[in-house]
């Protein structure tokens, strides 16, 4: 019996891994120092550098990029996070504006596979909710992520991100947990090498992606990832706003 019961632990504990690998803006490991580097856009200063148990970093920096202030990244087989807390009311969600800019897509990525859930490029936000909804899964999920990082499993999280073959607006369920779901802004590779700017509905696309009304927003991140698919990727990040304003 107690091996069944390792067993389910081990299990259980892998999917924790994949899931913050995922969730990294929200539960990740301490802030890796060595990993960190001085971010000199006064945008992108409040940002920090977070890496995961295990994994190799994504390296992040800073670059003036096409006449724009950028976030770039160069994932080598790795997954990491570029992080900022914030604190916005449900009542007060309005839009959230973004770019990117990609050379290649993620050849073999697939975001529906737990084993090949990589892109190129991910916005990643997290929201507060009643937990108890959580599934007896979730809920240990999110008991296991406390335990392994200090914060708890947010109750919701939602990614904009660029897809190899869904068409634009599709939602992708995370294979880990539903509790990460994920909406298809850019697919295929048409418009590769080229700045992409985009405003969204951030209430609308939560209410797609889950069903129901959105909690508090307490946090966004940016995210590069290729270690599920052990290959390369490249990336820029433009500016992120909310509303009228930037962060």
């Amino acid at each position: 019996m107690w091996i069944k019961h390792a067993l389910r632990w081990l299990a259980i504990s892998c999917a924790v891994v994949g899931v913050m690998s995922m969730l990294a803006c929200s539960h990740v490991a301490k802030q890796d120092v060595k990993e960190t580097r001085a971010v000199e856009s006064s945008f992108f200063a409040e940002w920090r550098h977070f890496t995961l148990p295990g994994k190799t970093a994504t390296v992040y920096d800073f670059a003036r990029k096409d006449g724009r202030d950028t976030l770039t990244a160069k994932a080598g087989v790795s997954a990491s996070m570029m992080r900022r807390d914030v604190n916005i009311a449900a009542t007060k969600l309005d839009t959230v504006n973004f770019s990117w800019q990609i050379p290649e897509l993620i050849a073999g990525a697939d975001l529906a596979e737990r084993d090949l859930d990589d892109s190129p490029v991910r916005i990643v936000l997290t929201f507060e909710g009643d937990k108890s909804k959580f599934s007896a899964k979730n809920a240990m999920l999110s008991e296991l992520a406390q335990v392994m990082t200090g914060e708890p499993m947010p109750y919701a999280t939602l990614m904009y991100v660029w897809c190899n073959k869904r068409q634009a607006g599709s939602v992708v369920i995370n294979p880990r947990t539903d509790r990460i779901r994920s909406v298809v802004v850019e697919s295929g590779s048409k418009n590769l090498r080229q700045w992409l700017d985009y405003q969204r509905d951030i209430r609308a696309d939560f209410e797609k992606a889950f069903g129901e009304a959105p909690g508090n927003l307490i946090s966004v991140g940016i995210m590069t990832d290729s270690d599920n698919t052990k290959t390369q990727a490249v990336a820029a990040y433009g500016k992120v706003f909310f509303g009228e304003k930037p962060l």
